[in-house]
C-alpha cells in the first residue's frame, strides 16, 4: 500500500488500483503507464510540482503528453511566475520518488490544480505513489481530496 491508496480507502472513495511492470529504460513514466494499461494517454495524468514566485510549491496534474504551460499554471495559482521545483524539494515535500509522485496524500498539502480536460472523463489515472502503480478515480474525487481546483494548464 501507499499513502495515496490508504487515503482513498480511509475516505471510502471509489477507485481501482492498476499495477504493471515498470521498465526503467522507458523514456516517459506516464506514456509507459498508458501503453501498459492500454488506455488513451489523455486519461493518464502526470503530477508536476512547481515553485511559485513566492517560494511556495504547488501541484499541477495534467495529461502525460502535453507540456505544462507555466503561464497558465501561474495564473491558476495567482502567481506572477512559476518554475519547475527542484527534485529534492519535490521528494521532500511529497514523500514520493520522482516518477511515482502522486497528487494524493503528499507529506505537505500543496495547492493543487487539475487540468480542465480531466472533466471529459468519468475516471482518470494518476500515480499511486510508486512507479508501476496507478490509481483510477473520478476527477471530481481527486479535486475534492486535494482541495484542488480545475483550470486550463496545457500548452
Amino acid at each position: 500500500m501507499t499513502p495515496a491508496i490508504d487515503l482513498l480507502k480511509k475516505q471510502q472513495i471509489i477507485h481501482l488500483v492498476h499495477e504493471y511492470s515498470h521498465d526503467p529504460q522507458h523514456a516517459s513514466f506516464g506514456l509507459e503507464a498508458a501503453e501498459k494499461l492500454a488506455v488513451p494517454a489523455l486519461r493518464v495524468f502526470k503530477t508536476l510540482v512547481v515553485k511559485l514566485d513566492t517560494g511556495q510549491l504547488a501541484v499541477a496534474v495534467l495529461p502525460v503528453e502535453p507540456m505544462l504551460s507555466m503561464k497558465l499554471m501561474a495564473k491558476a495559482c495567482g502567481a506572477k511566475k512559476v518554475d519547475m521545483a527542484d527534485k529534492v524539494a519535490v521528494q521532500r515535500s511529497s514523500g514520493y520518488v520522482l516518477g511515482g509522485v502522486s497528487p494524493l496524500a503528499q507529506k505537505k498539502r500543496l495547492p493543487t490544480i487539475v487540468d480542465d480536460s480531466a472533466k471529459n472523463f468519468s475516471t482518470i489515472f494518476v500515480s499511486a505513489g510508486r512507479r508501476g502503480l496507478e490509481i483510477e478515480l473520478a476527477p471530481q474525487d481527486l479535486v475534492a481530496l486535494t482541495s484542488g481546483q480545475f483550470a486550463s494548464l496545457c500548452q
